[in-house]
């Protein structure tokens, strides 16, 4: 079987040093969408939280000996899919960012975590479990 992801956009911005997990980070930057998929931004408003799934494009290729990693602000390994590591068997990372406006196919955000040119695979709404 053979899965093929098509980016949909990419991650824009200036910030040199990024917080390595998206609920700590203030930072802001862009995600720039293919025009082609303009139309499917139609409801996104400013205030409004989005889940961003994206591709960890420099991470180096995933081998057995990373199942079990040590974070470095962890004191102890931990098996991959319990941490946030972008070394990982197939590289997808998720964020949450809060979106402060939109233009065309242009939205810009807060709580970026991702590298400049970081490719985004989708976009989803962020939806409070209301248990």
């Amino acid at each position: 079987m053979s899965i093929d992801f098509k980016p949909i956009g990419y991650v824009s911005t200036e910030a040199t040093e990024l917080p390595r997990h998206w609920s700590v980070s203030d930072v802001e930057g862009r995600l720039v969408i293919d025009p082609e998929y303009q139309t499917g931004l139609k409801d996104i408003e400013p205030g409004q939280r989005l889940v961003v799934l994206f591709h960890f494009h420099r991470s180096p290729d995933f081998t057995p000996e990373r199942l079990v990693q040590k974070p470095p602000h962890r004191d102890a390994s931990l098996g991959v899919f319990s941490i946030c590591s972008p070394v990982r068997p197939n590289p997808l990372g998720m964020s949450v960012v809060r979106v402060l406006a939109i233009k065309d196919n242009v939205i810009t955000v807060k709580g970026i975590d991702m590298l400049d040119g970081t490719p985004i695979l989708d976009l989803k709404p962020y939806i409070i479990d209301r248990e």
